[in-house]
């Protein structure tokens, strides 16, 4: 590679260096916070040969260039092209200090929900089923199970499914959360569960007095904790999202803060347990309780707001009902609308039909989404979540789709303004709660079904139509979607082509690969004059840990899962010690001892990283054994890992282990699976065909 070419053609394909606000690099990759990303030629990076993928992470345009390389197109970039430096932490907040306020919430918001967005995408189909099946006048006088009572139990099984990530949501948002915010992922997850612990009163029955009072008599307990002077209600925060965000960002400035004090056992002892204790108690005694105030105060503005302004009230509520949903303050809605219902002595809840024009507002315009993509992970969670939309749910269709790409998101919002006047304007009302989409007109009081159908249809062309309109225009770069184009090269790279050569011996065996091809060939002369003809020919990688063999699209990071980086395997380590995989030269030796590349005799390269995103370990827990320029044999130590250290800070041990220089031969196929040892065969490689 011609390393200070490279560097220009990424610089001119960005848009030049003053569209670079700063840049960074791992041991695979640049990270540049890109100022216009309009301005990104994206044609020409992905027609670059030397460039592996790209994709946008973290708020920062990455483009894989592969161990080895990346470290001195940087450098070119920097000395060359006036490009300002950074270390990878500081690239990240400046990524995430860009934009105003309001977007960097938005932006952190959809990082948190987007690993949890399978949980809630499945919990959202299954409730729209549930209330295709429980609906009365859907499909005549009765609901589905009522006309057919052997689907009761079915029905209550799906419930239950579809409740459960909705129920149990601040125990996924803690997870997610402490990823994000850069604390111990399962100390998030416990505080998100205490949050909904079954001694608790749900949240789902803090307005029904009935229910609470059955509830604390089955208990037995006291319905308040007696804490510092104050009492202290024991309820839940079932499927609540500001309360978790606020508690987990509190438990994660302690523990960081505990991290940089306590040293050795002491940290590994201590840390976890007074970041839980503190935090448990500022969540009860304080986070909480404020939460719920401000959700009551929304609350009663929202019905002053409506009931005083009329059409304009519908119009603003209806404008920000989904950024009220993103803040899980919606929750509290029930309250307001229960007393409105007619079975109650109201007069119709307005709330519902509003909800609904948002939803399908939300649903249109991921659909419009769906089908402009060639993003193919965006094009199943467009699909996916604007189905849902339509039918009550809009998490998946929000936190997923449109809030990533914000203007579908604040499209939606105005059709949704444009509809809930029209709500207000001809007084359609609620007899019930149910599912607020399309299907919702069952829970509409008759005389207004035509008007809230006729409403939702308008409101759905309005959002769809007007979101294609923004993928047409200024939208097209974020429809392509970055990563589509890179993926599906590194696809067709890592599809198994026809072997040519026998299985990988074992380590213990002589070396009996195919002779050595062009690829081959192209080693180093020093290389090639150190080690056997033997070890040239070799085209076999051997495990260079003990554990367990996992598929590479199992690993949590997008540029090893898609194969952008090369086809290869991954390992969940048995053990901390890591050796080399075949005769060769380290090329690649970071300091924190976080990752590995070696070129072996024969050519073949190879990327060991241990463990996912450890390299914010800054070496706690690595020992490097090896150096770059070193020669290293099969076997030979690279480095001793405590895993202990990498699981007790939130992060993932799975080690990847690929053929960065997969183009010079033929077909990678991994040949191990289950339990395997350290030397037993793990990859075998072909040579290229002539």
């Amino acid at each position: 590679m011609d390393h200070a070419k490279v560097a220009g053609e990424v610089v001119e394909a960005v848009g030049g260096a003053s569209n670079i606000s700063a840049a960074a690099h791992c041991a695979t990759r640049l990270r540049l916070v890109i100022a216009d990303e309009s301005k990104i030629n994206q044609q020409a990076l992905d027609d670059n040969e030397d460039l592996k993928g790209t994709f946008a992470a973290g708020g920062m345009f990455q483009i894989i260039v592969g161990p080895g390389d990346v470290d001195q197109v940087y450098a070119n970039m920097v000395a060359n092209h006036g490009v300002r430096e950074v270390s990878k932490d500081e690239a990240k907040e400046e990524a995430e200090a860009g934009g105003n306020i309001f977007s960097r919430f938005v932006k952190m918001i959809a990082d948190i929900f987007v690993p949890v967005l399978p949980a809630l995408i499945a919990g959202g189909l299954l409730m729209a089923l549930h209330s295709v099946l429980t609906a009365q006048g859907l499909f005549g006088e009765k609901s589905v199970i009522e006309m057919y009572p052997a689907m009761t139990d079915y029905d209550a099984l799906i419930n239950l499914v579809s409740s459960a990530a909705f129920a149990f949501l601040p125990v996924l948002v803690g997870f997610s959360a402490a990823k994000r915010f850069g604390g111990n992922t399962y100390l998030g997850a416990a505080m998100g569960a205490a949050m909904v612990s079954p001694s608790l009163l749900s949240a789902y029955s803090m307005t029904d007095a009935a229910a609470a009072a059955k509830f604390w008599a089955y208990t037995d307990q006291s319905s308040v904790w007696n804490l510092f002077g104050l009492e202290v209600t024991k309820v839940g925060y079932q499927a609540m999202v500001i309360p978790t965000l606020v508690v987990t960002w509190i438990m994660c400035l302690i523990e960081k803060s505990l991290h940089k004090v306590l040293k050795g056992t002491a940290d590994f002892l201590l840390t976890p347990l007074i970041t839980l204790l503190i935090t448990g108690f500022l969540a009860f005694v304080v986070v909480g309780p404020v939460t719920r105030e401000l959700s009551n105060y929304l609350t009663y503005g929202i019905n002053w707001l409506y009931t005083s302004l009329g059409l304009f009230g519908g119009l603003i509520f209806g404008f920000f009902y989904s950024a009220i949903v993103v803040t899980g303050l919606h929750q509290s809605f029930p309250a307001i609308e229960i007393p409105l219902l007619p079975a109650n002595g109201g007069v119709g809840d307005f709330i519902f039909p509003i909800a609904s024009m948002a939803n399908v507002a939300q649903g249109a315009a991921a659909l419009a989404v769906f089908f402009k993509t060639r993003d193919a992970k965006l094009k199943g969670l467009a699909g996916a979540g604007g189905v849902s939309a339509v039918f009550g749910i809009t998490e998946p269709a929000i936190f997923g789709v449109n809030l990533r790409l914000r203007w579908p998101f604040f499209i939606a919002m105005g059709a949704s303004a444009i509809g809930s006047a029209g709500v207000a304007l001809l007084n359609v009302r609620g007899q019930a709660l149910g599912a607020a989409g399309f299907v919702g007109f069952v829970s509409i009081i008759p005389k207004s079904i035509p008007a809230y159908l006729a409403l939702e249809v308008l409101v759905f062309v309005l959002s769809f139509g007007a979101t294609l309109g923004y993928a047409l225009t200024r939208g097209k770069v974020d429809m392509g979607g970055r990563s589509s184009a890179p993926a599906a090269t590194a696809s067709a790279a890592t599809a198994p082509a026809q072997a040519t050569a026998a299985p990988a011996p074992a380590a213990s065996a002589p070396a009996t690969a195919a002779p050595a091809t062009a690829g081959a060939a192209s080693a180093p002369a020093q290389a090639a004059a150190s080690f056997s003809d033997e070890a040239a020919a070799d085209l076999s990688v051997t495990s260079p840990l003990a554990g367990t063999v996992v598929p590479l699209e199992q690993v949590k990071d997008e540029s090893f899962a898609k194969g952008m980086l090369g086809p290869g395997i991954g390992i969940e380590p048995a053990d901390g010690l890591v050796v080399a995989p075949f005769d060769g030269t380290v090329t690649v030796a970071f300091p924190t001892g976080h990752a590995y590349g070696i070129k072996a005799a024969s050519g073949v390269q190879v990327l060991i990283h241990v463990g996912m995103d450890t390299v914010k370990l800054e070496g706690k827990g690595f020992t490097p054994r090896v150096s770059k320029g070193d020669v290293v044999h099969r076997g030979d130590v690279l480095a001793e890992v405590d895993l202990e250290v990498i699981r007790a800070a939130g992060y993932e041990t799975i080690t990847p282990v690929v053929v960065t220089n997969k183009k010079k031969f033929g077909a990678v196929d991994p040949v191990a699976s289950g339990e395997v040892r350290r030397g037993d065969a793990l990859l075998q490689v072909a040579p290229k065909e002539s």
